[in-house]
């Protein structure tokens, strides 16, 4: 098996994440790439990050894409679902990459996302296991069993997950909260750095332990 490259929340942030992967030392044709979710809103460019991986996924195999709860709240704001939640969250700047107004209607909010982005957006995982490795994007509710775990909890639980000590089995590599640093523990990763906030957008080089940033 190759090695596992993991990358942090994009938020919309395109020219670092186009000069992260620049720098990234990846065999496409047996390395994987893992993006653990939230890429877009906040940022201006979310329409724009979408095409890029899509563009990477065409391009090579062995790209996995988690989901993020930025990309659930997206598809619940084109069902009318959580609106204001969604544009509290930073999705206005998403939606304008889109040239979607948060009056437009349900069909008109559907109708202006691309097919191809709608698809990525449905199809994105919860999560992505290894025999050493779970990918995730915010973590895992502890002492629970993966097939008991909720989707809100892979895609919104903080501290009840980041403070809990050496409970996890597999180390678990996640985003979702910022950090100033990668988080580095025995049984967690953790690979928000706040990109869209001024800090850097990190990658990490698996088994090796490699950091990448822009």
């Amino acid at each position: 098996m190759g090695k596992i490259f993991a990358i942090g929340d994009i938020h919309g942030c395109l020219v670092k994440l186009k000069e992260l992967i620049s720098k990234i030392d990846i065999d496409y044709k047996k390395d994987t790439l893992v993006f653990i979710g939230d890429y877009i809103d906040r940022g201006e460019l979310g329409k724009e990050i979408v095409d890029y991986v899509l563009h990477l996924k065409r391009s090579h195999k062995n790209i996995v894409c988690l989901l993020g709860n930025h990309e659930q709240m997206l598809l619940r704001f084109l069902e009318g679902v959580d609106e204001d939640i969604y544009l509290r969250n930073g999705g206005e700047n998403t939606l304008r990459s889109y040239d979607i107004l948060p009056s437009d209607n349900i069909e008109k909010r559907k109708s202006k996302i691309p097919p191809a982005h709608r698809q990525f957006y449905e199809s994105l995982l919860p999560y992505y296991e290894t025999e050493d490795y779970i990918f995730v994007h915010a973590g895992l509710r502890p002492r629970v069993s993966m097939e008991k775990q909720t989707l809100d909890d892979l895609l919104w639980i903080r501290y009840d997950f980041i403070e809990a000590e050496d409970v996890f089995d597999k180390t678990v590599i996640f985003g979702h909260t910022p950090l100033m640093s990668p988080l580095i523990d025995r049984d967690k990763i953790g690979i928000d750095t706040g990109a869209v906030y001024g800090g850097s957008l990190t990658c990490i080089e698996l088994p090796e332990m490699k950091i990448y940033q822009v």
